[in-house]
């Protein structure tokens, strides 16, 4: 029983720090040019960074479409969307899903914001976010604050999605004062 315990505690172990270990970049620094994009969303047309100039832009990256922590995460983003419109604030999804993945999602889940499809993995290894759980590559869980002139101005690693909105809406509460 005592080995079955230990071989629990190493798979759990495995599965929680080696995609960390195996992340294939750093992220962005606070203060640096954030990089730049562009992407298909889930509505069919194109999303860049520059399109959000003179806004303060949630950057956030997740694992998969319909899953339980991502789906948690998307809610309580959608949830606060007024609160981010307040703050002159607009939240980006991006995920190695495709768009009509992205599609379904948001369609199931009644998410009105954009989500990005990083098909290509590039802006997702540019963000530093792209990860290998075990044979498939996803995008870490990871968010950035990006303010009005393309600048990082807060970078989260490995966030948690239960609360993470409300982080962020604080943080920028902080960031604009």
């Amino acid at each position: 029983m005592l080995k079955i315990g230990l071989l629990l505690l190493v798979v759990i172990g495995m599965v929680l720090l080696v995609p960390r270990l195996l992340s294939s970049g750093t992220l962005p620094a606070v203060g640096s040019t954030a990089p730049d994009f562009t992407l298909p969303t889930q509505e069919g047309s194109t999303a860049s960074l520059k399109d959000y100039r003179g806004k303060w832009v949630v950057l956030y990256f997740y694992p998969k479409d319909q899953t339980p922590g991502c789906t948690r995460e998307a809610h309580n983003f959608q949830v606060d969307q007024p609160k981010f419109a307040e703050r002159n604030t607009v939240v980006l999804g991006v995920s190695l899903d495709s768009v009509e993945s992205h599609k379904k999602f948001c369609t199931k889940e009644g998410l009105n914001f954009k989500l990005l499809s990083d098909s290509g993995h590039s802006v997702t290894r540019a963000y530093g976010s792209l990860t290998n759980l075990a044979v498939v590559q996803i995008a870490a869980r990871n968010t950035f604050i990006i303010n009005p002139d393309g600048k990082v101005a807060k970078v989260y690693g490995g966030v948690n999605p239960a609360h993470h909105s409300d982080e962020v809406l604080a943080d920028l509460d902080r960031l604009q004062r």
